[in-house]
């Protein structure tokens, strides 16, 4: 007789509230060190006068890196993602998910450019969080999801993560190295950002979840009645 294999155990996946609590947690942390302008802040800044370009260069690779947090650039690839979403069952809850995230974006970041009314670092006001960077995080971010969502292989779902946090990292650091943010102002529109991109995919999941349950309650139908025996 076969021995009695061991049991799998079920894979456990990551509470859906740790990413929503370290955004929270990141962004406080940066929000706190800049308004009592503490030792963060000073390494913020002295680390954005070593990598800063000297002579700015307004065609060259960081000023291209800086462009994909524009509207122009971002919102036409969510865009995309989002018509192609749109062909797939059940996609409705994302795409709307990722478009309240995406409009979220400037209600947020403008009272907080207000409130914080934090310098530039090549002079003006108002720097803090980056909107570039908020809007490529949602816009890069959202389309993964919405791409990403209908692949089967793990692998790809993986590549479309990654090109979009690519993209990301791309926009932060050209905004740093042109003089457009502070680094700590691009970190902590990452946290407002990946907060705006879980409550859409937790949009999404929540409306899959209802759709499942209501097929399961939905009654099935009974066989037609064949032709009377004889």
């Amino acid at each position: 007789m076969p021995r009695p294999g061991r049991a799998q155990e079920p894979v456990r996946r990551p509470p859906t509230f740790l990413l929503p609590l370290l955004s929270v947690l990141l962004f406080a942390l940066t929000a706190w060190q800049l308004a009592v302008d503490g030792p963060l802040r000073t390494f913020d800044e002295s680390l954005s006068r070593q990598y800063r370009q000297q002579v700015p260069v307004t065609d060259g690779p960081a000023e291209l890196a800086a462009d994909l947090g524009n509207i122009e650039v971002a919102l036409p690839v969510l865009a995309v993602a989002m018509c192609l979403a749109l062909l797939r069952r059940r996609a409705g809850a994302a795409v709307a998910g990722c478009a309240l995230a995406m409009a979220c974006v400037p209600l947020l970041v403008g009272p907080l450019k207000l409130l914080f009314d934090r310098p530039g670092p090549l002079g003006g006001s108002g720097f803090f969080p980056s909107g570039h960077t908020a809007t490529a995080v949602v816009a890069y971010g959202g389309a993964a999801l919405l791409l990403g969502a209908p692949l089967r292989r793990r692998g790809a779902r993986w590549c479309a993560s990654v090109a979009a946090l690519a993209l990301v990292a791309a926009t932060g650091t050209g905004l740093v190295v042109r003089g457009y943010h502070w680094p700590l102002d691009v970190v902590a529109s990452c946290a407002l950002g990946g907060l705006l991109l879980w409550a859409a995919a937790l949009s999404d999941r929540w409306t899959a979840h209802l759709s499942r349950r209501s097929d399961r309650r939905r009654p099935r139908a009974l066989p037609a009645p064949g032709p009377p025996d004889r």
